[in-house]
């Protein structure tokens, strides 16, 4: 069988069981976290923050801590995945279906690969248009250039390109961390939104933007992604106790990394409930943020161009950045399901090619309108909700698979939780694609 993300797997030496420190150990292993977490802060998580924040203030905060959580939970079963199998999800599901379902799967994480995809194309264009006023239509078309940001990284390996995306995540995390220090929110009440209330599912507002938090949390390339990073550390794969720790310091990273994550998205929906909840109009789109920060008869003596800008800028990195995770990912998925390589940058350029056709199609039939543009981000979802259940189904099946899990198969409690979990998650994104249609 072809190693999983051949040119990276098994490329980034880590020390042996036996030597060095705790914290020498988790430098070593860290890294994939971020690449992952990337997926966890994209253009839609960052609606679904703002306006849960700008309609409900800290309320919705205990939705966005578990989603990370149940995040948290899938996440360690696609590493276990990768570092004790030494398979990707895809080439794990591809070897235990017929030939037919496989190419219906395929198909079908095609098109969530290229949801994920879009979302990084509108956010890119209109991080542009903020920035430079670049129209729409220019700043979708210059994404393509993107592929040369992607081929440019990976030349550096996947250990610098790993120190970018977190040099980038830290970047996003100051940014907003300056932006809700300067709009003083009232601590109290964010701890008290942390806390769940039975509010949430009788209040049908509430319960929408709860799913819509879900749905842009918990998605299906992260969990291909990370069970084929997980293999990049190179170690003695068949001594069980460097097995053992192998999944002990992915863990750690991952966890970490998704804690990162929680906190950058915890900051947009606190930036949302302290500067516009008190507002009669709530968030409608990315530019409402960016005019309202500027706007002292919105956020007050608060008001900013700088604070506009610091927000564009985060948003043209994050949408940056996922061009490399969603290259990775879409590779992933051709290689396990059809056992095709395509060097990266043909890749890149199909997959973008093929985002951009729906995307330029739908901008000339309204003209380009910014609103109709995010509104693409929203049904992006749908796509990728379709595609979750295709995806947590068959990877808890499989790590509870003896054969194939061998000693670090699930246990049934982590099984039951599993299933348990995909089931919710599974009829939650059901309920979030007919409160959207």
């Amino acid at each position: 069988m072809k190693k999983s993300l051949d040119e990276i797997n098994q490329s980034v030496k880590v020390p042996s069981v036996y030597e060095t420190s705790f914290l020498q150990k988790f430098l070593a292993y860290s890294g994939p976290g971020a690449l992952v977490a990337v997926g966890y802060m994209d253009p839609g998580n960052w609606l679904t923050s703002l306006s849960s924040g700008s309609q409900f203030k800290y309320q919705l905060l205990s939705v966005l801590l578990i989603s990370i959580i149940i995040a948290m939970f899938m996440q360690s079963l696609a590493i276990k995945l990768g570092v004790v199998a030494r398979q990707d999800l895809a080439q794990a599901i591809a070897q235990k279906v017929p030939k037919p379902i496989r190419y219906c799967l395929w198909i079908l994480n095609e098109i969530a690969m290229m949801a994920t995809d879009l979302t990084g194309v509108i956010g890119t264009a209109i991080a542009l248009k903020l920035l430079f006023g670049l129209p729409l239509i220019f700043g979708i078309l210059l994404t393509i250039l993107d592929v040369l940001i992607v081929l440019l990284f990976l030349r550096f390996g996947i250990r610098r390109i790993e120190f970018i995306v977190l040099v980038a995540i830290l970047t996003v995390g100051i940014i907003f961390g300056i932006e809700v220090f300067r709009a003083n929110p009232a601590f109290g009440k964010i701890f008290q939104g942390v806390v769940p209330t039975s509010d949430i599912i009788h209040n049908h507002e509430k319960l929408v933007l709860s799913l819509g938090i879900m749905g842009a949390t918990i998605m299906p390339h992260n969990l291909y992604l990370h069970s084929s990073l997980a293999q990049s550390r190179r170690y003695d794969y068949k001594d069980p106790l460097q097995v053992k720790e192998a999944l002990r310091f992915a863990n750690w990273d991952s966890n970490v990394h998704l804690v990162a994550a929680f906190i950058i998205n915890a900051l947009l929906l606190i930036l949302g409930g302290t500067l516009f909840f008190h507002t009669n109009n709530q968030l409608a789109s990315l530019q409402d943020v960016f005019n309202g920060l500027k706007n002292a008869a919105i956020v007050g003596k608060l008001a900013s161009p700088v604070m506009s800008w610091l927000f564009a800028f985060a948003l043209l990195i994050t949408g940056l950045i996922s061009s490399i995770t969603s290259t990775l990912s879409g590779q992933i998925v051709m290689e396990g399901f059809l056992n095709i390589r395509l060097p990266l940058w043909q890749r890149r350029l199909l997959t973008r090619f093929v985002t951009l056709i729906p995307i330029l199609i739908i901008g000339f039939l309204v003209n380009f309108n910014e609103q109709d543009f995010e509104n693409l981000i929203v049904y992006a979802q749908i796509a990728l909700s379709i595609a979750l259940p295709f995806t947590l189904f068959p990877m808890i099946l499989l790590t509870s698979n003896s054969k194939l899990m061998k000693e670090h198969t699930n246990n049934k409690l982590t099984t039951i939780v599993g299933l348990l979990l995909a089931g919710i998650i599974t009829i939650l994104n059901l309920r979030l694609i007919f409160s959207i249609l």
